[in-house]
């Protein structure tokens, strides 16, 4: 049966008038960008229009703005635009005085007195909080990160700190507050209208973490799945319409090597609801995950939400040994011709055995909604009831009805090894036989199922021409023996492979 109940004590608390329509919606990508809708009250005259607009992001893709009219029943065409994101602050106006002399305020106990200063060097950089997750993208004006310290020249000396308090004249007509558009838009018909403003952002993502916890025997699952939302957008969005976007969309990225470093956290869960606090649903090639009642996602903020959970899932815990061990920096650039004839080739032996967390991602299990990428953390409940982490991983976009393998770390009390016993190279009748041992030990106290893995990688065409044990086979190029040892049993399997050209 398929449990249904959902976290709502991390939703943000809204008044009474956040439940009027929201006028802002944003669309959330898991690869570290966005999609703002707002609205726009303009009041136009027939022709061209000069407008400003702000409460804009740091991030703003310029090229990526849509100004139109939603009921369509007048042309909104901007001809010229003009986007500026460095608002006034005091760094900003250090470094439009820089070659200057102005004064600083210096206070010493109850004295203060005003020193003369010329700028040198301001230290300004431009707003960056997102450079490291989100990528240089954001860097089209910053300075080198040695440039950061001001110089100041005081009575003929330079030092690299503020002497103290600058002051400034009053700001220029040009000078702005927060991010803004500068437009001139060209309308067919006069009068008011609610446009409506679209562009992408960069400075936000979002991404699926989920806790898991198994009780102090068995494999069953508990598992809550949440989705956390990072804003490093430089703009905080009040009541706004919130939706994630999870599948690999294809968008251009400046750095493909950028990562996002996910924040996790397990919360105790304090009230409930009947009702999903997400509500999920496929459109186009994607899954589209609305939150169910408008919220607040303010600069720099984590948001929590879960979005799925499930009581006693059916699992599996595998052990598997993949005792082959290859170096790719040593054999980088190897075909088939190197590999037959290294007979060291892949002999070096691992020694772990993996563990490894398998379940369906179904209805019939109580979940059966496509869970997006991300975190898997495993807990397992002591005798004493409390909760112990025993591994994690990341997983992969994963449908409905699709089976769930998490690799959680290497089992303590199984080993393994793998040794070559022959190799025989006949190049004038091209073949190959080679032979392995392959020994699994069992130290637990229960019995315990191995699977032993083996990659047959000296040629496409291969035959196994002696076994000790049946085996499966799973690929091309791949076998799987399956022993089940009692406690404290080991068990070696020998076999042949036989390799023609």
């Amino acid at each position: 049966m398929r449990t249904s109940t959902f976290f709502t004590a991390a939703l943000t608390l809204l008044s009474a008038s956040a439940f009027a329509a929201p006028d802002t919606a944003l669309t959330i990508y898991n690869q570290n960008f966005a999609v703002v809708r707002q609205t726009v009250p303009l009041d136009l005259k027939v022709g061209i229009n000069h407008v400003t607009v702000s409460d804009l992001t740091y991030h703003l893709e310029p090229d990526s703005v849509v100004l139109r009219d939603p009921s369509g029943k007048r042309l909104l065409q901007v001809r010229e635009q003009n986007y500026r994101a460095d608002p006034i602050s005091q760094d900003l106006l250090l470094s439009l005085y820089e070659g200057k002399t102005i004064d600083f305020q210096v206070t010493r106990g109850e004295q203060t007195t005003l020193v003369p200063g010329k700028i040198v060097r301001s230290g300004y950089v431009p707003h960056r909080d997102a450079y490291s997750t989100f990528g240089p993208a954001y860097q089209m004006s910053q300075q080198a990160y040695g440039n950061e310290q001001p110089i100041i020249q005081v009575a003929g000396k330079l030092q690299f700190t503020l002497p103290g308090v600058p002051l400034f004249p009053s700001l220029s007509d040009d000078s702005i507050l927060q991010p803004t558009l500068d437009w001139q838009v060209i309308t067919d018909k006069a009068g008011p209208v609610a446009a409506e403003l679209a562009y992408v952002t960069g400075g936000m993502t979002w991404k699926a973490a989920y806790n898991v916890v198994s009780p102090e025997v068995g494999s069953t699952l508990d598992l809550t799945g949440w989705v956390t939302m990072d804003n490093e957008s430089g703009r905080a969005f009040s009541n706004a319409r919130i939706k994630l976007m999870a599948g690999d969309v294809s968008k251009v990225q400046d750095n493909p090597n950028n990562l996002y470093q996910s924040v996790g956290r397990l919360y105790a869960a304090k009230s409930y609801d009947s009702s999903p606090a997400v509500t999920e649903k496929a459109f186009d090639d994607y899954h589209l995950y609305s939150l169910a009642n408008p919220t607040t996602l303010r600069d720099r903020e984590v948001k929590q939400v879960e979005f799925t959970r499930a009581a006693n899932v059916p699992s599996k815990v595998i052990y598997v040994y993949d005792g082959v061990q290859i170096d790719a920096n040593q054999y980088n650039g190897y075909d088939y011709n190197n590999i037959r004839n290294t007979p060291q080739y892949g002999t070096q032996s691992n020694t772990k055995v993996f563990t490894v967390r398998e379940f369906v991602n179904s209805t019939a299990n109580g979940l059966g909604i496509p869970l997006p990428k991300g975190r898997m953390r495993f807990y397992r409940r002591d005798t004493d009831g409390q909760l112990e982490f025993i591994g994690e991983n990341d997983i992969d976009h994963t449908p409905k009805d699709e089976t769930v393998r998490v690799y959680t770390g290497n089992a303590f009390d199984l080993t393994g090894d793998r040794k070559q016993t022959n190799y025989k190279l006949d190049q004038q009748n091209s073949f190959i036989d080679e032979s392995f041992a392959i020994s699994v030990r069992n130290h637990k106290t229960v019995p315990a199922e191995i699977r032993v893995v083996e990659h047959l990688y000296r040629g496409p065409n291969w035959a196994i021409s002696a076994k000790t044990a049946a085996f499966l086979k799973t690929d091309a190029h791949t076998l799987e023996f399956r022993a089940t040892l009692a406690p404290n049993e080991e068990r070696t399997i020998n076999y042949t492979v036989h390799y023609t050209w």
